[in-house]
């Protein structure tokens, strides 16, 4: 069905088959594109069904020997590398860690099949890229620009996902044990400086792209481990944005200009996934450039022009001896210190950072 809707604008339908239920049943093909990631690509599929969209990922089939050969390149690969815990948890340098990683897979992939051809060559390369130094098949989700939300339940269940036209969809991905997530827990965790373990279940985080990621062990989760990840808009809306497309008027856009222009106090509230940060975002260009802008946040979230003069600074959690924190008064403490012209805080949940924001004010 795949081939089928490549050449078809229009919704088709076409013969399903569901390994579930064994069943061929007649399903309706919405929308149908390619995502690509590290030079391996996949074709999403979504998929009409009696019970509401299904999102289809569908991925080239690697066999059983190439199977085994990926994990004796991975194997090779690991102990060829030199990469040390500085470079993994500085976003700055994991850019060059990718093109350096990417330049020995190759070569690697030359050396033990001479003759491959170049799809293939992409395909074990992204792949190897992906289980390595990525979240696996969830890579190609992070890199789809219609979904807002990725949810990992649990390894019982098939992963969620939010679109943007659709609302939340099943999906056909599944991660195959409960050890995988609290992998790509560690991973996430390891890059920032912090850890998740039974002891400190919780984690709130950031990926180099800049979505949020938050991960729930078991057994405060009773299903089993669960990731949400909050995907960011790779170009932010900005109030031109948001005027064009009705979220708010011009007379709007007018008084929190002249608000933050004369250095008025601005709070945006609202519910979950309701546009707080993003409104906030379309808002910072009205501070004019040549005056200090400082942002004070649990998890990074803010996304300012570089025009504006900016220092971001984020929360630190104690570690396990109970040692090492960084909260949000003391952040704004030493940004007194700083000389600023603005202080922008970050989502506010707290008894502790209401406070915080009034001793802003």
């Amino acid at each position: 069905y795949g081939e089928l809707a490549k050449h078809n604008k229009d919704p088709i339908y076409t013969p399903i088959f569901d390994s579930e239920s064994k069943n061929i049943y007649e399903d309706e093909i919405v929308e149908s594109y390619k995502i690509e990631v590290d030079g391996s690509s996949a074709d999403v599929n979504l998929i009409r069904r009696k019970d509401g969209i299904f999102y289809s990922l569908v991925r080239p089939e690697i066999g059983t020997a190439t199977s085994v050969l990926l994990i004796e390149l991975r194997n090779e690969l690991v102990s060829m590398s030199t990469i040390n815990m500085n470079e993994l948890i500085d976003p700055t340098a994991f850019n060059a860690i990718k093109n350096r990683f990417f330049g020995d897979a190759t070569n690697l992939i030359k050396s033990k099949i001479p003759n491959i051809d170049k799809d293939t060559e992409k395909l074990l390369t992204g792949k190897l890229m992906q289980d390595m130094l990525g979240l696996g098949d969830i890579e190609y989700l992070i890199n789809d620009p219609g979904l807002e939300e990725i949810v990992i339940p649990s390894a019982k269940e098939n992963i969620k996902v939010y679109s943007r036209k659709h609302g939340w969809l099943n999906t056909s991905l599944k991660v195959g044990r409960e050890d995988e997530i609290i992998n790509y827990s560690n991973i996430i965790a390891r890059r920032i400086g912090r850890q998740i373990t039974i002891l400190s279940p919780l984690l709130d985080a950031h990926l180099v792209t800049g979505d949020r990621i938050n991960a729930v062990l078991y057994p405060i989760n009773t299903k089993g481990n669960t990731i949400t990840i909050r995907k960011f808009a790779r170009d932010p809306f900005t109030i031109v944005d948001l005027i064009n497309n009705k979220t708010c008027d011009l007379d709007i856009a007018s008084v929190i200009w002249l608000g933050t222009e004369f250095e008025m106090n601005i709070l945006i509230s609202g519910g979950t996934a309701s546009g707080k940060t993003s409104f906030l975002n379309a808002c910072m260009p009205f501070i004019p450039p040549n005056q200090r802008v400082i942002s004070i946040e649990d998890t990074r979230e803010l996304m300012l022009p570089e025009f504006l003069y900016w220092t971001p600074l984020v929360t630190r959690t104690p570690n396990p001896e109970g040692k090492g924190e960084v909260s949000m008064l003391d952040l704004l403490v030493n940004s007194l210190r700083m000389r600023p012209d603005r202080i922008i805080l970050g989502e506010m949940r707290r008894k502790e950072e209401a406070t915080v924001l009034f001793e802003a004010m």
